[in-house]
């Protein structure tokens, strides 16, 4: 589902975090490999080459200044936002694409009806993309699980049906297609392209969701008491995108009880990420915390 397969191992490679972070979320695999997925990079030059995608960011590696000016812009710091700009940073110049429009609204007079995240423009057609990073936590008995957001609100059913119900459909609406016809953009096909980890519960594996495509390196959550030997640090959330490497600034993980989720990172004897975990409070999700909005 992903055409950067063999550049999995580049983002640890790269000396900018932000680098490193736009570099992750062009090759890392989807979490899952449905039908309606499609990468925004599909039929880009770079698929076709993914070395010279390969090289394109080591060059922005050696000067970073455009892609932090890009990212500094607004001031929107939810990571789910910064994920969309990175992808909007990328697509803007990527050979064999036109990045047609980002976050266009649709509109009825006085009333906003929705938005479309992406429309791309390549040699087989107009893609209307849908985006979003998620970070979701298996819970729940093994023949009914549920995969939670840390906050345990958000809900990966919820999301997708939401993606599919509601967000793909819009730019087949007439409104939609008016609208294009307007910008001269022909009417497009829908696809959704959903990044980010799942996290299996430590104690007892779960069925991944239907199409996951789990992740080579092991990411799993568990209540303090549960805690696999460490040593675990905390991740900052703005660091929650690509593998923590020896310069990602973590912080020390505090004594006690935890009061909401921390995603935890172990590293290995050079300082990159060998694992990651989420640390949650004993009864987590019964009683879940506000403030994890992405």
């Amino acid at each position: 589902m992903t055409p950067f397969a063999e550049l999995h191992a580049l983002p640890r490679r790269l000396s900018q975090p932000q680098v490193r972070d736009l570099a992750w979320t062009l090759v890392a695999p989807p979490l899952l490999a449905a039908a309606d997925t499609r990468h925004p990079l599909a039929a880009s030059d770079w698929a076709s080459h993914p070395e010279r995608l390969a090289d394109w960011l080591r060059q922005q590696d050696a000067a970073p200044a455009a892609l932090a000016t890009w990212l500094a812009q607004g001031s929107d710091r939810r990571l789910g936002r910064q994920y969309e700009r990175l992808w909007q940073f990328a697509l803007e110049r990527a050979p064999g694409l036109r990045l047609r429009a980002a976050n266009l609204p649709l509109r009825d007079g006085d009333r906003t009806l929705g938005e479309l995240d992406l429309l791309v423009e390549d040699a087989e057609a107009v893609h209307h993309l849908e985006l979003a990073v998620k970070f979701y936590l298996g819970e729940g008995p093994a023949d009914a699980p549920r995969w939670l957001g840390p906050g345990g609100e958000d809900q990966l059913a919820r999301k997708l049906a939401h993606l599919r119900q509601r967000q793909l459909p819009l730019s087949a609406t007439p409104l939609a297609r008016a609208s294009l016809a307007a910008l001269d953009i022909a009417p497009p096909r829908a696809a959704l392209w959903l990044g980010g980890y799942l996290f299996q519960p430590l104690d007892r594996p779960l069925p991944w969701p239907a199409d996951a495509l789990p992740s080579r390196q092991p990411q799993l959550w568990c209540a303090r008491g549960q805690l696999p030997e460490g040593p675990w640090e905390v991740l900052p959330k703005g660091h929650w995108l690509a593998p923590a490497v020896a310069d990602t600034p973590c912080l020390p993980l505090p004594d006690g009880e935890p009061i909401w989720p921390q995603l935890l990172v172990r590293r290995d004897a050079r300082g990159d990420e060998d694992a990651r975990l989420f640390l949650v409070p004993n009864g987590w999700p019964l009683q879940p915390p506000t403030h994890f909005a992405s």
